[in-house]
């Protein structure tokens, strides 16, 4: 029996086995546009913001306190 599953990106259905480079994603299209969502920060894991140690310089985009 093969197992399927759907690909996260576009919902089509696929057989998951060797056969299937880009599993679970169809095809290198699809894995690329997942991988450009968690680029992006569409996807993110849910979780409390991580502070970074005192002293340290803050991130490029933030303004610096004088």
């Amino acid at each position: 029996m093969t197992q399927r599953t759907r690909c996260p990106t576009c919902q089509r259905s696929i057989q998951w086995s060797e056969q299937s480079p880009y599993r679970p994603f169809c095809s290198e299209r699809c894995r690329l546009i997942d991988l450009g969502a968690w680029l992006s920060g569409t996807h993110a894991i849910a979780g409390d913001a991580v502070e970074g140690p005192e002293g340290a310089a803050p991130p490029a985009d933030e303004p610096r306190d004088r």
